[in-house]
């Protein structure tokens, strides 16, 4: 190497600070472009995927307080999670938070890499996914809570019930050292914001009404662009989650399809059979259903494990909303629990079971048999339940105390739309 230098001359000289940066980490630029593409999808997911499919779930005089809700507990992630979020959820600590090095962002500057892209683009990536958790949650809720109660739960639920289990779970925490596979979020998004959702709908009551008079969703076609949209942006999630442009992402990606077809089928056969009408809400509400089914799974399933993920999740979601929401005697609005909670449980042990490479699957950890991971993801799943439902719990009672979780009865009777933010979403 010195021989060929000084033959190099001060051609050589100049080439030494490249060769000593050769050897530090650097940003894939397929990958970054890649992880920017799906980072996209997922705030399309979120702003204005979920607002809108929620949105049209409602009444008309709820509309805007539900897409009021989402847009703004969307910025309020997006500050908490660069003040201190991706910090305590992704730097290290212990087996459940952890720690302050990256508070503010310090430390990660352009040239800051994770893996093989930008890590200022991981932060955006996790961003993306805290931010939707949030605004799932408030569909179990709408229709009744108090706007100002929302803010003051997404501040304590995420600090204290995403972050920890984000960090359990994609961090090397508690769940990961054990064994648990979650590749997109079936625990640390969907049954975490099922199980928050399903608190508050406890706490809050039942809506004025409930059970007395017909609460149809107001806006059928508004549901069916938002789910669509949800469908576009899941892909972001899914693929994105591989955390580069590789056969794992391409496998997520189809995993995606296959699954959300499945669970399309089977919801809308199985409702066609039992109410004599397949209706256009079953086919949305089955896409949504197959899509968090395949959620813990699609990184790690073949497609034809994927397929079968999605046919079970169909049913379970429909399950979930017609049946399991009457055993419970709960007003979930939006029925999150439903269809996140109940798809997201689904997927999650189904995981464990179709990762086998005998089956399709990437295959377990070595030494590890199927009982034990069917297991593990079954911990999984009861740790994201009852840490979520007792943060929620603190955090709605302590927004109760506070500012008070729910709105009059006139006020809720008369809509939120007028009375939170003095605007109307149908003006006559």
């Amino acid at each position: 190497m010195k021989k060929l230098l000084s033959m190099m001359g001060l051609a050589g000289v100049a080439l030494l600070p490249s060769l000593a940066m050769a050897a530090d980490p650097v940003a894939n630029g397929a990958d970054n472009a890649f992880m920017m593409i799906c980072t996209a999808l997922v705030l399309f997911m979120t702003v204005p995927g979920v607002a809108l499919f929620y949105g049209g779930l409602l009444r008309s005089k709820n509309v805007l307080s539900m897409l009021t809700q989402v847009i703004v507990t969307f910025a309020l992630v997006c500050v908490l999670w660069m003040l201190y979020g991706y910090s305590l959820a992704f730097s290290e600590g212990n087996a459940f938070f952890g720690g302050f090095s990256n508070a503010m962002l310090k430390g990660i500057g352009l040239t800051s890499v994770t893996g093989t892209f930008s890590q200022m683009i991981h932060v955006a990536f996790q961003c993306s996914f805290a931010a939707i958790t949030v605004a799932l949650v408030v569909g179990g809720i709408a229709e009744r809570v108090r706007f100002s109660a929302v803010l003051i739960f997404t501040v304590i639920w995420l600090t204290f019930s995403y972050i920890p289990i984000a960090h359990m779970v994609w961090a090397g925490g508690f769940l990961a050292a054990d064994g648990a596979l979650d590749f997109a979020g079936g625990t640390v998004v969907h049954i975490n914001a099922a199980s928050a959702g399903l608190v508050g709908a406890y706490l809050l009551g039942k809506r004025a009404g409930f059970g007395k008079e017909a609460f149809k969703p107001h806006n059928l076609p508004m549901v069916f662009i938002g789910a669509s949209v949800l469908y576009v942006g899941w892909f972001g999630f899914n693929a994105g989650s591989a955390s580069s442009a590789s056969p794992i992402a391409a496998l997520a990606f189809l995993n995606t399809v296959m699954a959300t077809a499945g669970a399309i089928l089977s919801w809308v056969l199985v409702e066609w059979m039992v109410r004599g009408k397949p209706s256009l809400l079953g086919a949305c509400s089955g896409a949504i259903a197959g899509l968090v089914a395949i959620t813990p799974a699609c990184g790690t399933v073949g497609v034809g494990g994927a397929l079968i993920i999605g046919l079970v999740g169909g049913v379970a979601g429909l399950w979930g909303v017609v049946t399991l929401k009457k055993w419970l005697n709960v007003d979930d609005t939006c029925d999150v629990f439903g269809v996140h909670g109940v798809c997201g449980i689904v997927g999650c042990i189904l995981t464990g079971v179709f990762s086998a490479s005998s089956l399709g699957g990437t295959g377990y950890a070595e030494g590890v048999t199927m009982g034990h991971q069917v297991w593990i993801q079954l911990l999984s799943v009861v740790v994201t339940l009852v840490w979520s439902s007792v943060v929620a719990f603190i955090a709605y009672k302590i927004a109760d105390m506070v500012v008070g979780l729910r709105v009059p009865e006139e006020q809720e009777r008369e809509g939120l739309d007028v009375n939170s933010h003095g605007e109307n979403a149908y003006n006559q």
